[in-house]
């Protein structure tokens, strides 16, 4: 079976904040879940990620689309999630959140070689109105560059 690489981003995460620094983490997935991430059914546009009292971290608000084949055995498509990383990067992550205030976004969903579901997320810091406007000055600035750029080079 020839397996396409899955890569669900979030695509909205660099545009409304600023990220501080990335972790890889895995994921506690059941039954059908891993089955509907295969066949990119999942969707990390609106989700974060916070800390319960016993200080794991669980994302939040993550849909992963029932599975078609599936019985009454189904997953809950919004399920809290937990994430995988190791204790020091736990404690860290949870100091930053809870002195500083910055908060923990999902970036990028994907299976690595041994077809496991990892998720990339970011501490982050929330943009203001003028940032995000500068980010898309930016933008357009680069795209209008790149379109003279071609026009020159033809």
């Amino acid at each position: 079976m020839i397996q396409k690489k899955i890569n669900i981003k979030n695509k909205r995460a660099r545009f409304d904040f600023e990220i501080l620094d990335t972790y890889t983490a895995g994921l506690v997935l059941g039954g059908t879940e891993i089955k509907s991430i295969r066949l990119s059914k999942a969707s990390i546009s609106e989700s974060f990620c916070e800390f319960n009292e016993r200080g794991e971290l669980f994302i939040i608000n993550m849909q992963i689309d029932e599975y078609s084949h599936g019985t009454h055995f189904n997953h809950a498509p919004k399920a809290q999630r937990k994430l995988l990383l190791n204790r020091g990067e736990l404690r860290k992550l949870e100091k930053e959140v809870k002195n500083t205030g910055l908060t923990i976004i999902p970036l990028n969903l994907f299976l690595n070689d041994r077809g496991l579901a990892k998720i990339n997320i970011g501490l982050a810091k929330g943009k203001k109105l003028y940032d995000k406007r500068e980010t898309m000055k930016d933008r357009d600035n680069k795209k209008d560059l790149d379109r003279i750029k071609k026009s020159f080079n033809n």
